[in-house]
This record gives structure tokens, C-alpha cells and sequence, in this order.
């Protein structure tokens, strides 16, 4: 099964290609973003370009930042509502369209802050446009949005289909401006994605040329856009092996590969894609045995061993020194263990095992 209802229009001038598709959404939108990065890139200037040519209005929400807080979602809701806004355009990395996705939702059923995780009263959503600006997440292609709550100090996501963008728009320009670090632990997050795409116990075979292809697009050309950021067809092939993460895990969902690094992200603040990282390697191994099979045509397929594959993970410039003491880990077992990730794991997870991978990446005075 494969199921992705989202309009996606890719390549330079994208933005310009999709304006065509846009007043059937409605008369204003509601734009949401972050402070500055959307500026810089160009992509705000060449969205409010086009609404303006258009004759749509439009109110910006620049409040949202890196792992969005419920809060600011009810403060977006609030906005949408008032300024009588149609539909909604995020704009940014993985954090401003999660927002706009769940902003969509919150605003179109009514949610107060206590019901943002509650699926089953998603029954309607404004209109959603994704316009990203990283290489990473692949939300442009996911019915996902994930929140941070810093009531429990939580991170965590929902899904469901009304979360889907109705049009994405993707340029691999917005991305050139993007320090060495965001590139670096972006398509870190996408190389999970892939990987997750064979781990899943959801996994679909229709998704698999997407993973073998987005997984040598980012072997390949990840140190060529780090050596060359401005590199077009590199930054092309990186927007791409995102896009074809999205929606893989738009399929078959996370796994411990993601839940696990979680608690790294709200307590300590490492990156989410620098936190799939660091547990990559043991992840793998700890899923061998069920996807042996998967994994050896994947490695066939990208003409890599697993122990090549290892030597260049290890040999990307990502620092992997995080502190923390066993107290952290004790208390991060039960939110892990109970997230609902862990239902897709390919083999039994016990919390021996969460307990030895989160044991293997901390530094140790």
C-alpha cells in the first residue's frame, strides 16, 4: 500500500511552477515560520512574491522555534482564527511546517492545548502548504507533526491523514545558505528515515527503490555538499533523498531509531538528526537478525559493505561527546519503552537493550 495525497512540486523556481495550484486554497494564509531562516534563504520573499501577485493576503506567525512547544502551536491556532486566515503555508525546516501542520488541526476542530495529541478528534484541517528549506525531515511528504511539551520535558508525535500538506513545494536553493552543521544532521535525519523504511515492521516493498536511491544520494553527495555548499546538483540529490524519506516513513512509520534519541533531544538539545546518528550503528545491529536479508540487498544495491557503510558514518564531521550519568538513562527507559514507535521494532526491544545502545554513546570520565 502506498499513500500519499500531497501535490509536490520540485526543482528551481518551484515556488513560481506551484502558483497556479494556490487560489483554490482560499483568499489569505496564514504564514508560519521561524525568525530568521526563511528570510535568508529566500523562500518567505518569494512566497509573499507570489501570494501578493496573486491578489491572496496574507498574516505572518514568525514565533516558532527549533522543536516547536504546544504552546506556541495555541498561539498560531489563536492567529489563524483571528486574522480570518484560509489556509496554512509553513515555512522552514521540520519544525515551522510540523507547527503548520499542527496549527491546521488545532485551529480547524476547536483543540485546546490538552487535546493536541488526541487523534480521534481530527476530523477537519485548513489547507496545508510545506515549503522547506532543509534536507531532512521529508514532513513536505508526512502525515506527521512532532511537538515538544516542556510541562513533562516530552517530545513526541502524532499522525494522522489530515496532517498531510496538500502542496509542497520544494527548491533546493532554500537550502544553500544552510550551515555545515543543519546540512550535516538533516540528512542525517533522512538516512534514518530510509533506514527505517527496511527496519519497520509496516515496512512496503512499493517504497523500496526510494530507499536505495535515497540512501546512495546521501552516501554520495553528503560530503560533496559539505566540501561545496553552494554544489546544485548535490543539493538537488539531498532534497531529494529527504523528500523520498518522507515518504517512505509516511508508510511504515519510526522505530527505536528515533525514539530513542528522543530524550537526547528535550533534555541536552542535541540535534534530531545528530541523535539518530550517534545510536545509528547500534541500531543496525541490534535489528540484524530480523533484516538480514533487507539490509544485504540495500548494501548490494549501494555497492557498500556494512563495515564501509560504518567507516563512512564514523568519518563525517559530527561530534558525538554527550555527558550523562545513569540517572538519565534509568528515567528516559520508561518514555522510550512506552512510545508508540516501539510497536514497529522488527525484534523484541527489552530495556536491557535501550539501556546498553543509550550507555554506548555517552562520554565516561
Amino acid at each position: 500500500m502506498f499513500f500519499c495525497p500531497t501535490r509536490i512540486v520540485f526543482g528551481n523556481n518551484a515556488v513560481q511552477r506551484a502558483a497556479g495550484f494556490i487560489p483554490a486554497l482560499g483568499n489569505k494564509a496564514l504564514i508560519v515560520t521561524g525568525k530568521k531562516s526563511a528570510q535568508l534563504c529566500g523562500a518567505l520573499s518569494d512566497i509573499t512574491n507570489m501570494l501578493s501577485s496573486l491578489g491572496i493576503a496574507y498574516a505572518t506567525f514568525a514565533e516558532v522555534k527549533e522543536n516547536p512547544e504546544l504552546q506556541c502551536i495555541m498561539q498560531g491556532k489563536d492567529m489563524l482564527l483571528d486574522t480570518a486566515s484560509d489556509f496554512v503555508i509553513g515555512i522552514g525546516g521540520g519544525s515551522p511546517i510540523d507547527a503548520a501542520k499542527a496549527i491546521s488541526l488545532a485551529a480547524a476542530n476547536s483543540l485546546n492545548i490538552s487535546q493536541l495529541y488526541q487523534t480521534e478528534l481530527f476530523r477537519d484541517a485548513y489547507p496545508i502548504i510545506a515549503v522547506p528549506t532543509t534536507a531532512g525531515t521529508g514532513t513536505e511528504a508526512t502525515q506527521y507533526s512532532v511537538l515538544s511539551d516542556p510541562g513533562t520535558n516530552k517530545k513526541a508525535g502524532f499522525g494522522h491523514p489530515k496532517a498531510f500538506p496538500t502542496l509542497s513545494i520544494l527548491d533546493p536553493r532554500y537550502t544553500y545558505s544552510l550551515p555545515q552543521s543543519v546540512t550535516l544532521h538533516t540528512a542525517l535525519d533522512a538516512l534514518s528515515h530510509l533506514l527505517e523504511g527496511i527496519y519497520s515492521n509496516q515496512r512496503s516493498q512499493v517504497v523500496k527503490p526510494f530507499i536505495h536511491k535515497g540512501i546512495s544520494n546521501i552516501i554520495k553527495h553528503l560530503p560533496l555538499v559539505l566540501q561545496q555548499p553552494d554544489n546544485p546538483s548535490s543539493r538537488n540529490e539531498l532534497m531529494l533523498a529527504s523528500l523520498y524519506g518522507g515518504m517512505v516513513i509516511a508508510q511504515g512509520s519510526t522505530t527505536l531509531q528515533h525514539s530513542i534519541g528522543y530524550p537526547l533531544t528535550a533534555t541536552f538539545g542535541v540535534p534530531h538528526g545528530l541523535a539518530n546518528a550517534l545510536v545509528m550503528q547500534e541500531i543496525m545491529l541490534l535489528y540484524l537478525p530480523a533484516v538480514k536479508a533487507e539490509l544485504e540487498e540495500l548494501f548490494d544495491a549501494i555497492h557498500l559493505s556494512m563495515d564501509e557503510f560504518f567507516m563512512w558514518l564514523h568519518k563525517l564531521p559530527y561530534n558525538s561527546t554527550i555527558e550523562y550519568d545513569d540517572k538519565f538513562i534509568e528515567a528516559s527507559i520508561p518514555q522510550i519503552m512506552n512510545s508508540r514507535n516501539m510497536a514497529l521494532n522488527p525484534v523484541t526491544v527489552t530495556e536491557a537493550d535501550v539501556y546498553r545502545i543509550l550507555d554506548s554513546i555517552r562520554s565516561k570520565k
